[in-house]
């Protein structure tokens, strides 16, 4: 049955997944978090793979929220257990991806959806967007790693205003303060994504892997990023790619990675 909650496209070295629970504006519930974190877990290892763009059906909604009805009688235990297991799963899998994950939000990305794009490495939005965090509405707060990614991606002061106030704001205004990369019109938001992820895909997949490795470091606790910046510069003048990368400047000609 999961299987039908996310509908999986590939086409020359993108990924891209789609939830698709539109009758419930694409929300996630248990099913669909791990439907999609099968799917992030197999493009790991899929040569077929270079990026991934993840975006919900229809252009209502990319994700308008978790599915309040399957944790609203839970036990504190039991709601410790629901964001554990899925910011492990799902959440921190999306972050630590080697192969860059876009999010394409078209609609609403509210509450899950938004911290299911704060996952993503990149997020493109459509004009008609409107992303919050209302959980303080329902005398909660954010639990799949809200409070912690959207402070690092827009500040401290405006993740506050957005946690505490439980408002919506739009695309334009998420732009603004660093929330997401661009905003196009809706019938261009797959089309732009795509060629954000092409114009990654120009680029050695090892090199990019590893910046990802690189940029992420900087905010793990007892983990220098400047350090772990060094050792990964390092570590890039032993890969093929480097080899051929800097080979093919030297004869002026369109590098061939291998992604080693």
């Amino acid at each position: 049955m999961s299987d039908s909650l996310i509908l999986q496209q590939k086409s020359d070295g993108i990924l891209t997944i789609t939830i698709h629970r539109p009758q419930a504006l694409n929300a996630l519930n248990a099913e669909v978090i791990k439907a999609l974190a099968d799917a992030i877990d197999d493009a790991q290892t899929d040569g077929e793979v270079q990026t991934i763009v993840l975006t919900g059906s229809g252009d209502k909604a990319f994700v308008a929220g978790a599915d309040i009805k399957e944790f609203a009688d839970f036990s504190g235990k039991e709601g410790r257990a629901l964001a554990k297991q899925g910011q492990e799963i799902l959440f921190n899998r999306i972050e630590r991806s080697t192969k860059p994950v876009i999010a394409a939000v078209n609609g609403f990305a509210l509450g899950g959806g938004l911290e299911l794009a704060l996952a993503c490495h990149i997020r493109i939005a459509s004009d008609n967007a409107r992303m919050g965090l209302p959980e303080v509405s329902l005398g909660v707060i954010p639990g799949y790693g809200g409070t912690q990614r959207l402070p690092q991606i827009v500040g401290k002061g405006k993740a506050l205003e957005m946690i505490l106030s439980a408002k919506m704001i739009g695309a334009e205004q998420a732009a603004s303060c660093g929330l997401v990369n661009d905003v196009v019109p809706p019938e261009l938001l797959t089309e732009t994504a795509n060629k954000m992820a092409r114009s990654i895909m120009k680029n050695s997949p090892k090199a990019v892997s590893t910046a990802i490795q690189a940029v992420l470091s900087g905010y793990e606790d007892g983990i220098n990023g400047f350090d772990a910046e060094i050792n990964c510069f390092g570590a890039s003048f032993e890969t093929e790619d480097f080899k051929e990368g800097t080979q093919a400047f030297i004869e002026k000609r369109k590098p061939k990675f291998s992604g080693k």
